[in-house]
C-alpha cells in the first residue's frame, strides 16, 4: 500500500498559534538566503570533476553514517548495505534501506531524507518497501542528467561556499582543479579547504610515524625534529591558505590544552615519535599542539575549530573491518573550564583570534561553554553538533547558551556532513528552529519582531560568513 507524501509548510514551527504566525514571517525572510557551509566533509573531487553521482544507494545511502549506523544497530550487515563492499547489488542495498525506513521515524535523518526526496527529486508517495524500486529508478535516472551533476546541484540549492576538510597529507589536487575552473570561467562555485592536522598531531592516530614521513616529504622539512615539525605545519598551512582555507579543525578526544616551554616540548616530541607512546604523553602532546596551533592562527589568520569529546572507533571489530567514520563514534563527558585554561591564559584575550568551540556534552552548555564564550574575546560557540544536530538539540543549545553568551558569541549554523543533499536539508531545519525560538521571544515581548528578523538573517547567514572569514 502506497501513501501520499508531502512536506508540511509549518513543520518544526511552534504549535502555539501566535508563535507559529511569527515563525512563518521570520522564516520568509531567511528561507531563500544563500547557504554558507563553513565546515563539512563533502568530497572536493565531486566539484573538481563534476562527474555524475551514480545510483541512489551510492549517492544517498553509502556516504551517510547517520543512516547506516541506525540500520547496523538493528543487525543489518554493512556488507549487505554496500558499505565498502563492491560486490553488493546497490538495488538490493536500497531495498534494505526502504524496508527499514520506519526505524528513522522521529529522527533528524528522517527529516533530512524526506526533504531530499520531496525537494530534490519531487516524490509525492511515501518511501518504503512498496516504493523502493520506484525511488531507486527515478533517483538513479535523474542522477544521470546534467541537472543533477555536483556543480548544478551546488548552484540549484543556492550554496555560496562550501569548506571541505583535508589533512596536511592531502595534495589538494581537487581544490587546484576547482580553482582552475573558477579562473577560466568554467564554473563560479566556491569550494575551499580546511586544515585538519589530526593525523600528524595525534600520536595515537594510526600510522603516525608514517604520516610524519609523508609530512616531511610534502613540506620539505624534517618533521622528525621538533623545529622541523613546526616548520612543516607552517609550510602546509600556507599551502592550504593558497587553496582558499580560512580555518583549521581539531578533532581531539578531549579539550585539554597545555603550554609547554620549547625545551619541554622537544623532550616530549622525542618520546611521542618513538616506537612506544604512552597514553599520557599522547594526551599531553595533543594538548600542547592546540596551544601551538592557536599561536599559528594569530600569525596566519586562520579560524580555529575544536571538535572534542568523541570516543572515536568505539567498536574495535567495526574499525578493524571497515575503518573510520562508520557510525561507531560515541560522545563523552568533556571538561572545558580546566582543560582550556592554559590556552586561554595565553591567547584568550586576543580579539584577533577566533576559536570556535563545539561539544557533544550538552551538560557543559550553560555551566561552562556559554560563560567562557561570554567572557573571552577569542571564543565563539559552534552550533549544536553531530548527535545534537536535531530540532531538540538546537532548541536546547539556544535555551542554555543565549542568556549568558547571547547570539553574537555564536557562529550561526554549519552542517558538518558527508551527504551532499543533506546540506540544504539541514540548513532548512536550522533556519526553522531558530525562527521558532525567536518567535517565542517576540511573543513574550522580550524582543521586537524587526530585531528577530535581523537576528534570523544573522543566524542563517551573516554570523557564519563573518566568523569563518568567508
Amino acid at each position: 500500500m502506497t501513501r501520499p507524501f508531502q512536506l508540511h509548510p509549518d513543520r518544526l514551527f511552534p504549535s502555539n498559534p501566535a508563535q507559529r504566525d511569527i515563525s512563518r514571517r521570520l522564516y520568509a525572510e531567511v528561507a531563500d538566503l544563500p547557504i554558507v557551509s563553513p565546515h563539512g566533509h563533502t568530497d572536493p573531487a565531486w566539484f573538481a570533476g563534476n562527474a555524475p553521482f551514480g545510483n541512489a544507494a551510492e549517492f544517498l545511502l553509502h556516504p551517510d553514517h547517520y543512516v547506516f549506523r541506525m540500520l547496523y544497530s538493528q543487525g543489518i550487515s554493512l556488507d549487505d548495505l554496500g558499505i565498502r563492499n563492491r560486490d553488493a547489488d546497490p538495488r538490493e542495498s536500497w531495498r534494505l534501506f526502504a524496508q527499514n525506513y520506519h526505524l528513522f521515524r522521529g529522527t533528524p535523518s528522517r527529516m533530512w531524507m524526506d526533504w531530499v526526496f520531496a525537494e530534490a527529486f519531487g516524490f509525492d508517495v511515501q518511501f518504503g518497501a512498496e516504493t523502493s524500486d520506484l525511488y531507486y529508478d527515478l533517483i538513479t535516472e535523474k542522477l544521470a542528467t546534467d541537472a543533477f551533476r555536483p556543480r548544478a546541484l551546488f548552484d540549484r540549492f543556492g550554496i555560496e561556499v562550501i569548506a571541505t576538510t583535508e589533512s596536511p597529507l592531502d595534495t589538494l589536487e581537487h581544490h587546484a582543479a576547482i580553482r582552475a575552473a573558477n579562473a577560466n570561467g568554467e564554473w563560479a562555485g566556491r569550494v575551499v579547504t580546511a586544515y585538519r592536522p589530526d593525523p600528524v598531531v595525534d600520536p595515537e592516530f594510526e600510522g603516525f610515524r608514517d604520516n610524519l614521513a609523508r609530512f616531511s616529504d610534502l613540506s620539505g622539512e624534517d618533521a622528525f625534529s621538533y623545529a622541523g615539525y613546526l616548520a612543516a605545519h607552517r609550510n602546509r598551512r600556507a599551502f592550504f591558505a593558497e587553496m582558499g582555507a580560512t580555518s583549521t579543525d581539531h578533532g581531539h578526544p578531549t579539550a585539554a590544552t597545555a603550554d609547554l616551554s620549547d625545551a619541554e616540548a622537544e623532550v616530549l616530541f622525542v618520546r611521542v615519535t618513538g616506537d612506544d607512546v604512552s597514553a599520557t604523553d599522547a594526551e599531553l602532546f595533543r594538548a600542547h599542539m592546540l596551544t601551538v596551533m592557536a599561536g599559528m592562527s594569530l600569525d596566519d589568520g586562520f579560524v580555529m575549530q575544536i571538535h572534542p569529546g568523541s570516543y572515536r572507533n568505539h567498536n574495535p571489530w567495526l574499525f578493524a573491518n571497515y575503518g573510520r567514520d562508520k557510525g561507531a563514534d560515541i560522545p563523552m563527558a568533556t571538561d572545558y573550564v580546566h582543560a582550556l585554561r592554559p590556552l586561554l591564559g595565553k591567547y584568550g584575550n586576543e580579539a584577533a583570534l577566533t576559536l570556535i568551540l563545539f561539544t557533544l556534552d550538552e551538560t557543559s552548555y550553560a555551566r561552562e561553554l556559554a560563560p567562557l564564550a561570554g567572557h573571552y574575546p577569542a571564543l565563539k560557540l559552534g552550533p549544536a553538533w553531530w548527535f545534537h544536530d536535531s530540532p531538540e538539540g538546537m532548541r536546547r543549545f539556544r535555551s542554555q547558551t543565549t542568556e549568558t553568551a547571547g547570539f553574537y558569541n555564536t557562529v550561526g549554523f554549519n552542517d558538518d556532513t558527508r551527504a551532499f543533499l543533506s546540506i540544504p536539508a539541514r540548513h532548512d531545519v536550522a533556519r526553522r528552529i531558530d525562527c521558532g525560538f525567536l518567535a517565542q521571544l517576540v511573543a513574550e515581548h522580550r524582543m521586537e519582531e524587526w530585531e528577530a528578523a535581523e537576528l534570523a538573517t544573522d543566524l542563517s547567514y551573516n554570523l557564519a560568513k563573518a566568523a569563518y572569514k568567508l
